[in-house]
């Protein structure tokens, strides 16, 4: 038999969806967006308080109902990272976030 001639129907494959459009269409990944979007905006807000070459290695983390969290590179950049932290605070607030904490977290490898 010539597979060129098969009596098979072609396989179906369903319509993927742009990565909009599942978002859009799932509430979880809608909010999931949106947090990202808050903690990219956050660290926007944050990056004139922080030395050029220390931002390089500090990465926006994620945002819940306990804080904000920055993700640094190892733990020399935490430990800055932790002694800017009331600067970095007061930046989020005079941007109007309202700031319960900045969390620092060494970003594992």
């Amino acid at each position: 038999m010539n597979p060129k001639h098969s009596s098979r129907p072609p396989p179906v494959t369903p319509d993927a969806l742009r990565i909009e459009q599942a978002l859009a269409q799932s509430a979880p990944l809608a909010r999931l967006q949106l947090l990202m979007r808050d903690s990219n905006a956050r660290f926007e807000a944050i990056r004139a308080g922080m030395p050029s070459a220390l931002a390089a290695h500090v990465r926006p983390g994620p945002v819940d109902e306990n804080g904000w969290s920055l993700l640094a590179a190892n733990a020399a950049v935490a430990a800055k990272l932790r002694q800017l932290q009331p600067r970095l605070e007061d930046l989020l607030r005079e941007r109007g976030w309202e700031v319960s904490a900045i969390r620092v977290k060494v970003q594992s490898t």
